[in-house]
């Protein structure tokens, strides 16, 4: 399966944007020479590489990685979502906290995806093959090496407006990816219902499974976006509204694209 398939329209589209407008302002500012700047990434990288190393390592010590002996049930989950998405070779850690949360990192392989506890409380196994699927979307498209590249590129040293608008570029191209890997989730879910659920019970925090009315919570969420400030903060985050993911995932749930790619990947 082409991997790129599902990537959200825009990702590319801001990133090149993103990347151009990075060059423009090493170009333009005097702050930051070419070589300075391209020092800087290389340190940025090698810094988050031996950050990641660093965490790997608290995960060993401190959370449990998911195999078929001690955790069966997630080990069938994640093997469906690798089987899907083909993200190469990864690790799946189930780390105790009481936070509805899961990430990926890693520049090397294989990629790292962690999982909270607290999510195996809330979720059902449809719900937690979207989070895992999330996860692996990206791992496959790319984003966990491509967010320290990226990310060393709007961290160069320049002036405070400069910048700024890096900044405001890098946050824009990881809302774009953030659609692209709840695009993943559905295709490993394949139940754009509880894709929505899952992501509703994100938005809700931390009561326990059968506790939610998840109308009232999508009422909630769904007034975030109807204030100026919430569109503002948007712009400053790394993830978009809840409201705004669940909008673009029932868009692409519709669409021709999805269905042809699901149809796809039940025939596997």
């Amino acid at each position: 399966m082409n991997t790129a398939a599902y990537r959200y329209p825009s990702e590319h589209v801001i990133l090149f944007f993103t990347v151009l407008l990075v060059l423009g302002i090493i170009a333009l500012t005097a702050t930051a020479t070419v070589c300075a700047s391209l020092a800087f990434i290389l340190l940025f990288i090698f810094l988050s590489y031996n950050s990641s190393r660093s965490h790997h390592q608290a995960l060993l010590r401190a959370a449990h990685v998911a195999t078929q002996q001690n955790m069966p049930d997630l080990a069938r989950v994640i093997q469906r979502g690798v089987s899907r998405l083909n993200p190469g070779a990864v690790e799946t850690y189930v780390s105790t906290s009481r936070e509805l949360n899961a990430y990926t990192f890693g520049l090397s392989s294989p990629k790292t995806v962690v999982l909270y506890s607290a999510l195996f409380d809330v979720m059902d196994r449809d719900e937690i093959l979207f989070i895992v699927g999330h996860e692996l979307g990206h791992v496959a498209l790319g984003h966990t090496w491509l967010n320290s590249l990226v990310g060393g590129m709007a961290g160069i040293p320049a002036s405070f407006s400069a910048a700024a608008v890096m900044n405001i570029a890098f946050l824009w191209w990881n809302r774009a990816c953030e659609y692209s890997a709840d695009r993943a989730g559905l295709l490993v879910c394949a139940k754009p219902e509880k894709a929505i659920s899952a992501l509703i019970k994100l938005g809700a925090g931390g009561p326990r499974r059968g506790q939610y009315d998840l109308q009232e919570v999508y009422r909630r969420l769904d007034t975030e976006d109807d204030q100026l400030m919430g569109s503002l903060n948007e712009i400053l985050a790394t993830h978009p509204l809840l409201i705004h993911r669940i909008q673009e995932l029932r868009k692409y749930a519709a669409s021709d694209a999805y269905r042809r790619l699901q149809t796809r990947l039940e025939k596997q």
